[in-house]
């Protein structure tokens, strides 16, 4: 019996890198289905290359996506930003169409890329309004007394339970990214990817279903096809506990900060608490009826919020 399990898992790991081999490659697009007039460029930070787009006239703020996603997970609030602010949203490294090196997929990639991409770009006096993951890394920056950087809107942040808040989205995610530090197998159910198991675990950060636009999840698809993709994101699984130890260094932040929360996020009250406890003077506000990809679920609340932080900075 246990070698008919050995050999039935070896053909399963065989198939799977096949698979993998035959996927098509996305052609990175030149325009945004949603945004077609913004212009696709980008930015080269120490040796490699991140996409962007940038919108609008007046005080800078800077979009940071979620894990496993991209830049697009903005297109409902990019627009309406744009008429108060100049807005750039990045993809992260190994994320959407920048590059993907080969290193380790850690707090300190992301927060030193997007560092680079402020001086690259110089981009100064900045409101970075991070989601998920995108929050944590917007609070590092401040933490780390980054000068670009004016405040923080983060949203929904990412440093709890080891990093594996996206378990608790729905059953299915609790396998997947169960067995994900599986040797393996993890890499084996990662390989073995689809479009319909893409749209139910992304359907998990959403408080309703037809706030996540059936575009966006087939482009998160495609992208996923991308050579290095799948091992950029176990990479990023792998130091998932390092975003909640990254949370001890919040008490150095001195700049204003706004903590959103949707109240179906995947993080609890106790959990959104020590955040607030844990930012010098941090504001909390939570948004009924958002879930984690809050930019999607409340668009409309989104934008209000931090267009009434910016104010209050004096940015607007």
């Amino acid at each position: 019996m246990l070698p008919l399990v050995a050999g039935g898992l070896a053909a399963l790991v065989a198939l799977s890198y096949v698979v993998e081999a035959l996927r098509r490659r996305p052609v990175p697009p030149e325009h945004l289905d949603w945004a077609p007039d913004l212009a696709v460029a980008y930015a080269d930070v120490g040796g490699l290359r991140l996409r962007y787009v940038s919108a609008g006239r007046g005080p800078a703020l800077v979009l940071l996506h979620t894990l496993r996603t991209q830049l697009d997970m903005f297109q409902k609030i990019v627009p309406a930003l744009a008429g108060h602010f100049r807005v750039y949203a990045v993809d992260f490294p190994g994320h959407g169409y920048s590059d993907i090196p080969s290193a380790e997929y850690t707090p300190e990639l992301f927060r030193s890329a997007v560092e680079r991409f402020l001086e690259s770009l110089g981009i100064e006096n900045a409101l970075v309004v991070g989601e998920s993951i995108g929050g944590s890394v917007a609070l590092l920056l401040a933490a780390r007394h980054n000068p670009r950087v004016r405040g923080v809107v983060a949203i929904n942040a990412y440093d709890y339970d080891r990093g594996r808040g996206l378990r608790r989205s729905s059953l299915l995610a609790n396998v997947l990214f169960g067995v994900s530090n599986v040797p393996v197998i993890g890499g084996t159910f990662t390989r073995l990817r689809s479009l319909p198991i893409v749209r139910w675990v992304m359907q998990g950060g959403v408080h309703r279903k037809e706030s996540l636009p059936d575009g966006l999840t087939r482009e998160l698809y495609a992208v996923g096809n991308r050579r290095g993709h799948y091992r950029a994101l176990m990479s990023l699984v792998r130091h998932w506990p390092e975003w909640e130890r990254a949370r001890e260094e919040y008490g150095k932040i001195e700049l204003p900060v706004l903590l959103l929360y949707g109240d179906y996020d995947w993080s609890r009250p106790a959990e959104r608490e020590a955040n607030r406890r844990a930012v010098p003077g941090a504001e909390m506000r939570v948004v009924e009826g958002g879930g984690h990809f809050l930019s999607l679920d409340a668009p409309e609340a989104v934008v209000r919020s931090v267009f009434e932080f910016a104010r209050a900075l004096g940015t607007v």
